[in-house]
């Protein structure tokens, strides 16, 4: 492979990734000025939210969230602490070791309001039109660079 391909492949991914970087920006604005949250945080609430009880070990959290131990420790701290506490904290009855994470009711409806922004920012930045217009863009770029 020529270096010109490697570097169109590079240029292709970077191109993509910085689609998902702007949009990601855009919700993490939202959410911090209206809701007081990271995108993190968001993540940590929608990822409770969608388990039966409501409640995850900190390791399950971690794996998803994409964070080291101490990186989800201190975040779901930050939750405990702020916004109305909408986590808190429980010892595994089986496993002592284990600490499980829940999400309280006014996490819920923190939650469900952060949800509320996410996805009109989603329905806004990705409808059918716009995403297929971005990533045509994207195919143009590449197809170009391909074709010099």
């Amino acid at each position: 492979m020529s270096s010109r391909s490697k570097s169109d492949l590079i240029d292709s991914w970077m191109s993509i990734t910085n689609l998902q970087t702007q949009i990601n920006n855009s919700i993490e604005a939202e959410l911090q000025a209206k809701h007081d949250l990271s995108l993190k945080e968001f993540f940590v609430l929608y990822l409770l939210a969608q388990t039966e009880d409501k409640k995850l070990r900190l390791q399950e959290l971690q794996e998803w969230v994409g964070l080291s131990q101490s990186a989800i420790s201190r975040l779901v701290g930050r939750l405990e602490a702020k916004n109305c506490r909408t986590l808190q904290r429980d010892v595994c009855e089986n496993d002592r070791r284990g600490i499980y994470t829940c999400l309280t009711p006014s996490g819920e409806v923190k939650f469900q309001e952060s949800l509320a922004t996410v996805e009109t920012l989603l329905r806004d930045n990705l409808s059918k039109e716009q995403l297929l217009q971005k990533l045509s863009s994207i195919a143009t770029t590449v197809k170009h660079r391909y074709d010099s």
